[in-house]
């Protein structure tokens, strides 16, 4: 199941370089929960319905023009109204003082005041774009994640199947490794699936045999990598004399993790098989099919063309 994450304020302020207009007790442990930044336009005209208190406010060059056309009782009926509501913090952009009432009532209510010397629309979609990240949810898979020719390929199957040692293979030949054992996945940006090792873990490996290993000093930087693009699934299974193998490739399987599907083979491993060159074709291949190219379905239009050939020729 995925986790539900929250981002500290103190966080944010300190990643944006927010300046703090007002403090509050524990404002910097406050939670953010929700992936969105809101401009209070509309509940400054007082219509609060589908007022989603738990985003961050943000009042830029319109809300202040709007409030400086009207009287200060005004302005603090907008503001107490405003700031009654449990919202994270009120934050100001373009460098704007806050009006007296606005420190008056954000005092009155405990609500932290910050500000940002960006213009509100870079600061507003830099936020939500890196709220979004901070807050998608993740959940851990077991499985290796290495990246082979750009394409993140995660290595899955059952334990001692030779992940590991596949993974090993694949980096001796230049690839690099994500995740060994437990690859921690959340969903990005462009319903993309990310995935990177739990940071206990990072860069080791185990090898059943050797022991742990740490790749990053065996085989140097180049060789790991810390975040990757989950682009395909590749189930590795022991051979099974009888089972019907894929041999085509005409027909696509897919995985949904975290709403997001991804394409999905089964390998079988036997020995002889070298999963290495395999799963490098296999990248490759799937890179050729985001491309518009799919070698299975062509392969077969044309022997349906040659067959529609020979039949018409006897006609």
């Amino acid at each position: 199941m995925a986790s539900k994450k929250g981002i500290k304020l103190g966080t944010l302020i300190d990643t944006f370089g927010l300046e703090v207009l007002l403090e509050q007790e524990g404002y910097r442990e406050r939670e953010l929960t929700v992936e969105d930044v809101n401009r209070p336009g509309l509940q400054m005209t007082g219509y609060f319905d589908y007022f989603d208190e738990h985003r961050l406010q943000l009042i830029g060059l319109v809300e202040t023009s709007y409030l400086e056309g009207v009287s200060s009782e005004e302005r603090r009926r907008v503001f107490d109204k405003l700031l009654s509501y449990d919202i994270p913090a009120l934050m100001l952009a373009r460098g704007l003082e806050p009006f007296p009432e606005c420190v008056e009532m954000a005092k009155l209510h405990h609500k932290a005041l910050l500000r940002s010397q960006e213009n509100t629309a870079d600061i507003m979609s830099n936020m939500i774009s890196y709220l979004r990240l901070a807050l998608s949810p993740t959940i851990t898979r077991h499985g290796v994640l290495v990246e082979v020719y750009g394409e993140g390929v995660m290595l899955m199957g059952e334990s001692g199947i030779g992940k590991s040692e596949t993974a090993i293979e694949l980096i001796k030949r230049g690839h690099r490794l994500i995740a060994d054992d437990a690859v921690e996945l959340r969903r990005g940006l462009n319903n993309k699936l990310f995935g990177t090792a739990p940071e206990l873990i990072r860069h080791y490996m185990e090898l059943r045999g050797i022991g742990v290993v740490d790749v990053r000093r065996l085989f140097g930087m180049s060789a790991v990598k810390f975040e990757s693009s989950v682009d395909m699934l590749i189930n590795l299974e022991m051979w099974k004399d009888g089972a019907v193998y894929d041999r085509l490739g005409a027909d696509e399987c897919f995985t949904t993790l975290l709403d997001v599907k991804v394409p999905t083979l089964t390998i079988p491993v036997k020995p002889g098989r070298n999963l290495a060159v395999i799963i490098e074709v296999a990248a490759m291949n799937n890179r050729n099919k985001k491309m518009g190219h799919n070698a299975a379905l062509e392969f077969a239009r044309q022997v349906d063309a040659h067959i529609d050939s020979q039949v018409n020729g006897m006609g």
